[in-house]
């Protein structure tokens, strides 16, 4: 069994690349259905089916991802049955990890033996127990991970890894999938693939040949001295761990039925149900929290808040005076970050004992699309600034925020990161988008919220459930209504921002404004 090639970059994080590619050993970290959810236009890519919350109102995981073990014999159909598993089961968040992405880095004395075809690649000692076990424990608690990718020419890690996120399902497929303890806990289901050996010989022979170009000579002598009696002392044994055995693989669509039903009825079990009503009425009446910080509302902060306000400000004035005070809103998100003394000689040859930034980096993310309007001021202010887009919108029938696009810079975890969003309701989009920061290991108090307007309802249920991350706005409304509007609010900043016009019952959490 050999190591899948992995070419896609890193930006669009959460699907795989469109592509799904012919020979089903190309996608090893890859996902969804057959064809993936989004849409690709000149300049974006758009994801059409969004990730619904996987964290409570205490913003902590509530529930596991459900992950399936897939285990089987060199060339038994396990990628196979995986993707026709993936395909029933239609629901828009699945990562499939394969186990050829963890095959150790071999020294130049193992690259020779495996140059010669005498390197054992199907023992236990061959795979990165520790690393596999450590990114499927992460996954399945919902936090995204970086995935070696194997290249099996030069017996070596790419230096680009490949980021996956935490999903609903994970399919985690492979000759050794049952092979260590620690592993072996972490699956759910347990699935082995059951293939005649003298089929999995010739789909050997057929893909060695033609993909990586070897002589039959070569596979022959591998097979023979390593996978058949590596099949019968470690992977055949492990057959009686599995819950399920699938005879003859991929075809089998009888089993993957069976499969797909109980796996459905396990999701069912585990959904989550996201109470705004109750994150509504859990805070009312309780002071505002320590962590938030609101502008003093100056003359001139009030004249700005007059202006945006008015229903009859015309578009470009609501502009200007937007950004008036998303430059001051920025400014002072960032008397909150870290300093330290620093003495710096004047022209006069005095010393000047002054302050500088302490810290790694600073990183802004906009909740798009309103968020993205304060991207300007974060740019004006901090030279060379890093930025990251999250998209976030009201699935209608649930009423839930959903994940749909994700793009954040890379090393992103040591970094101080200014959140921004125009206007925070409820707090759902914000709380959302704080989370997937925390599942990119973004300290919690390294994270400021920023936001132009925010009602109380909203302020409390950020601060309630990442009590750590400091929230910075110009004003808190006291109410939010039925359709969540802030009152009396500003109306939809992203319509009267960009001059959209906002359907008759517009909400901040309409599909094109994931402004909540």
């Amino acid at each position: 069994s050999s190591p899948a090639r992995s070419g896609e970059g890193s930006l669009d994080r959460l699907l795989p690349s469109v592509s799904t590619g012919l020979s089903p050993r190309k996608r090893t970290t890859s996902q969804c259905k057959s064809e993936p959810p989004l849409l690709r236009t000149s300049k974006r890519t758009i994801y059409t089916a969004g990730r619904p919350p996987w964290y409570n109102e205490h913003g902590t995981q509530s529930k596991e991802a459900f992950v399936i073990g897939l285990c089987g014999g060199s060339a038994s159909g396990k990628t196979t049955v995986a993707r026709k598993i993936i395909e029933a089961l239609d629901v828009p968040w699945v990562v499939l990890l394969s186990m050829d992405s963890f095959y150790k880095v071999l020294s130049p004395e193992e690259q020779t033996l495996a140059a010669s075809n005498d390197y054992n690649f199907d023992h236990p000692d061959a795979f990165d127990f520790d690393l596999l076990t450590h990114t499927l424990r992460k996954l399945k608690q919902g936090k995204s991970v970086k995935i070696p990718v194997y290249d099996f020419t030069t017996h070596g890690r790419q230096k680009e890894w490949k980021t996956v996120y935490g999903a609903s399902v994970i399919i985690f497929e492979g000759i050794m999938a049952f092979a260590d303890k620690a592993l072996l806990q972490l699956l759910d289901m347990k699935i082995f693939v059951d293939t005649d050996s003298d089929i999995r010989l010739v789909r050997r022979l057929r893909r060695d040949i033609s993909e990586r170009g070897r002589d039959i000579e070569g596979v022959i002598k591998q097979y023979n001295k390593f996978v058949k009696p590596a099949f019968e002392q470690y992977i055949e044994p492990t057959m009686r761990l599995a819950d399920i055995v699938v005879p003859r693989g991929g075809g089998n669509m009888v089993a993957i039925d069976l499969i797909v039903q109980h796996v459905h009825s396990q999701l069912e079990e585990r959904k989550l149900r996201w109470d705004m009503a109750a994150l509504a009425s859990a805070h009312q009446a309780q002071p505002l929290p320590q962590t938030l910080s609101v502008l003093e509302s100056t003359p001139q902060v009030r004249g700005m808040h007059t202006i945006i306000r008015n229903k009859e400000t015309s578009r470009d004035e609501f502009i200007f005076y937007s950004k008036r005070l998303m430059r001051l809103l920025i400014e002072r998100a960032l008397s909150f970050l870290p300093s330290q003394v620093h003495v710096v000689q004047t022209p006069q040859g005095e010393d000047y004992e002054g302050r500088t930034f302490h810290g790694k980096r600073i990183t802004g993310v906009s909740i798009l699309r309103a968020g993205e309007t304060m991207e300007p001021a974060l740019r004006a202010v901090c030279k060379d600034v890093r930025i990251g887009k999250i998209l976030i919108q009201t699935n209608q029938d649930t009423g839930e925020p959903e994940l749909h696009y994700l793009r954040l810079p890379k090393d992103i975890s040591e970094d101080h990161v200014i959140l921004m969003d125009c206007t925070v309701s409820t707090g759902a989009a914000a709380m959302m988008a704080v989370r997937v920061l925390l599942d990119h290991d973004v300290q919690e108090d390294k994270i400021l919220l920023v936001s132009l307007l925010m009602a109380e309802m909203g302020v409390h249920s950020v601060a309630y459930a990442f009590p750590q991350v400091k929230i910075i706005t110009t004003a808190v409304d006291k109410k939010v209504n039925d359709l969540f509007h802030i009152i009396p609010g500003i109306g939809n900043f992203g319509d009267r921002y960009f001059g959209t016009d906002a359907p008759p019952d517009w909400s901040d959490e309409e599909m094109d404004e994931p402004s909540y």
